[in-house]
């Protein structure tokens, strides 16, 4: 609250007029009064918050509880976990409710069920890897699993005889083959999207799009028509890259295109400013800064197409024995190794699949830290650190 005062001692020196004449009188304060109460900072909850929140889900676990198993005839543990997701966010909408604005009901219930996503997917993930672990560890813990093949080996053999190194050999080398086809094209065609531009580069972008979300069968047909029926070349481990290839194309290219987007266009344009071409303004400066979206876009690929089953099926053919030319003949893969021993029906190969599933895992794990290892920025010294050094 300001006052005005047009008195004729309102231009005096010392006191604060503007260029009319006008005096202004900031408002005063009682010395007495209570000082202000300080805001808590945005990302810490307060006392009461933190108690609202945990008792709303206390409410919703024991509403939960009551609804499932004396209301209604629904046993079990995921019908109870659903109820209680249900009736948490329900009572912490009404408790928010009671004390605060729509904005806050908004904001809790939505942070309620992001959290609750998150848990679930990252449950499912845990749930997932402990169950293979827990089929398949027998099998792995025997070396000759690691370092041996099935030349010879029948189905229901003893753990300690046969292994899976042809199958870990195959996939291992049609990865890197379809890593060594699908990386270049596909960043090639992200830069083309994202540098270039135009009528084209926009049905490229369409193409992409949806190629995402071909389905992995449609590759292996693709592939066993041009390759092994129009071209009369026979089934091998180069032919379950190139439909690994098909798959993953699309992946990497897509995922690179959103990486090279968020490039700040500044960068480009200083690099253009100092007299660079455009080639090595990407070259030296677009992929640099783009490293870490590139490996993750790459990592991408590598999980989307290391685990396929059916292009590999009718590509590659399966064959028992450890084979290193991708030229020459079938070549066993992970997943052809786990689909095989599954139909058998028996159960020391079930368990041989679980054990290949677990190893597969291991595998993408340790492709995954290999990608991230390779992709972090290097450190760069300024010259005044290196001449001290020196």
């Amino acid at each position: 609250m300001t006052t005005l005062d047009k008195r004729p001692d309102a231009g005096l020196p010392g006191t604060p007029a503007d260029p009319q004449g006008v005096r202004t009188f900031l408002p005063s304060y009682d010395a007495d009064a209570a000082p202000p109460v300080p805001r808590a900072s945005l990302g810490r909850m307060s006392p009461d918050e933190l108690f609202v929140r945990a008792g709303s889900w206390f409410a919703g676990f024991g509403l939960a509880w009551v609804i499932t198993q004396r209301l209604l005839a629904m046993p079990g543990v995921p019908w109870f976990l659903i109820m209680w997701f249900v009736c948490g966010v329900a009572v912490t909408a009404v408790s928010t409710a009671a004390t605060g604005t729509r904005v806050d009901v908004k904001d809790r219930v939505a942070a309620s069920v992001i959290t609750g996503c998150a848990l679930f997917v990252g449950a499912s993930l845990v749930a997932v890897v402990v169950y293979v672990a827990v089929k398949g560890y027998k099998p792995v813990l025997n070396l000759n699993f690691w370092f041996d093949d099935m030349s010879g080996v029948g189905p229901k053999d003893p753990f300690d005889e046969g292994g899976i190194r042809h199958a870990i050999v195959g996939s291992l080398i049609e990865i890197s083959i379809a890593v060594a086809i699908t990386l270049p094209l596909g960043v090639g065609t992200a830069v083309f999207m994202t540098e270039v531009g135009g009528r084209f580069a926009r049905v490229v972008r369409t193409l992409v799009e949806a190629m995402t979300a071909l389905p992995s069968i449609v590759a292996g047909l693709f592939i066993y028509t041009v390759w092994v029926i129009a071209l009369g070349q026979p089934k091998s481990g180069f032919a379950a890259a190139l439909a690994l290839s098909v798959m993953m194309l699309p992946i990497i290219a897509r995922a690179a295109d959103v990486v090279l987007r968020v490039v700040p266009g500044g960068l480009r344009e200083a690099s253009l400013a100092l007299g660079a071409s455009r080639w090595r303004t990407v070259w030296h400066v677009v992929l640099p800064t783009a490293r870490p979206g590139l490996a993750t876009a790459l990592i991408l690929g590598v999980a989307r197409g290391i685990g396929e089953t059916s292009p590999v099926l009718l590509t590659s053919g399966a064959a028992d024995f450890t084979k290193a030319n991708p030229f020459d003949g079938a070549m066993n893969s992970l997943p052809l190794f786990i689909y095989g021993n599954v139909r058998s029906g028996a159960d020391v190969a079930i368990q041989r699949a679980y054990g290949a599933a677990l190893v597969l895992l291991l595998l993408v794990l340790v492709l995954f830290v290999v990608a991230r290892l390779l992709a972090r920025p290097r450190k760069t010294t300024s010259r005044r650190t290196r001449r001290a050094d020196s």
